[in-house]
């Protein structure tokens, strides 16, 4: 464990179906353990950024631990960015993309051993209509999924699941994009378009085989169509993805512009419908803790 002299945990105690009690009684034992001093936020849902950031200005925090999902973990990198603070990772969310990227494993306590470690990297963070993006984003049928699922009962995977068919059969489908980069334009008519900081979605598809959290860069992907086969290809980390089915634009900065509103989303969480997204990034402006063997 690196040293650390403050540590606060956030939690948020209903992202996910499983209990966070474990993960905290870990983190805490190991904290004190070190003699460093142990802090405790759970999220509510109101003013959760504002009081984060009073108390690792008050405590003077130097690590901060997040045991939730995609949308948790957004919510307190937006807080904290500014702050001279590092970051380590406990999945415990529906979805967990961003923790799967990073290759945090799913044994508790190696979590809570990497999230408290000093093995970090400088993580890229995108910034889309002046909100942040640590993962990934996109407009169209995955959006219109979550924005489906956040307004039902059931929560994890199987909620997800539960929402795929009546999302498939009342999307409009397809939708046309106007993407402008590096001077250039195009049109793409598609299911999806992609913003992407990472490789996956926190389903372990592959989506961005060649894309890196902390090189500089984050690419446009651009999914033309369905097919059962293509996807397959994605969940089995296959490389080599058929252009009909995947284009990707890699850049540094784009405007995307919709004809109609069209579902949006920002690392898992439904934001609203859009009509343009101004995307730009951030380079190395996140200190994260990774395992030792991460390779990206």
């Amino acid at each position: 464990m690196a040293k650390f002299k403050e540590v606060l945990l956030v939690v948020n105690p209903i992202s996910g179906d499983i209990s966070k009690d474990k993960a905290q009684r870990q983190v805490e034992q190991e904290v004190k353990q070190h003699n460093a001093h142990f802090h405790l936020y759970k999220t509510t849902g109101e003013n959760d950024a504002e009081e984060i950031k009073e108390l690792v200005k008050e405590k003077e925090i130097d690590r901060l631990v997040i045991a939730g999902g995609d949308g948790t973990i957004n919510l307190v990198a937006d807080a904290v960015k500014d702050f001279d603070v590092s970051i380590g990772l406990i999945p415990a969310g529906s979805a967990n993309g961003l923790c799967t990227n990073l290759q945090i494993p799913q044994q508790l306590e190696q979590q809570v051993q990497i999230a408290l470690s000093d093995h970090c990297i400088e993580l890229d963070m995108l910034c889309l209509n002046e909100k942040i993006c640590l993962h990934l984003s996109d407009l169209g049928i995955n959006a219109e999924l979550i924005r489906n699922y956040e307004g039902s009962n059931i929560r994890g995977k199987f909620g997800y699941l539960l929402q795929t068919i009546p999302t498939l059969i009342k999307s409009e489908y397809p939708f046309e994009f106007r993407i402008e980069t590096d001077g250039k334009e195009f049109v793409r008519e598609g299911v999806l378009l992609g913003i992407a900081n990472a490789n996956k979605y926190g389903t372990g598809a592959n989506v961005n085989p060649e894309g890196k959290p902390n090189d500089g860069i984050f690419e446009i992907l651009v999914f033309k169509r369905l097919n059962f086969f293509d996807i397959l290809k994605t969940l089995r980390n296959e490389s080599r993805i058929d252009p009909e089915f995947l284009e990707t634009i890699p850049t540094t900065e784009a405007t995307i512009t919709c004809k109609q509103p069209i579902s949006f989303q920002i690392d898992g969480e439904f934001i609203g419908k859009e009509t343009k997204i101004d995307v730009s990034i951030i380079p190395q402006k996140l200190k994260v803790a990774v395992p030792v063997n991460y390779n990206p």
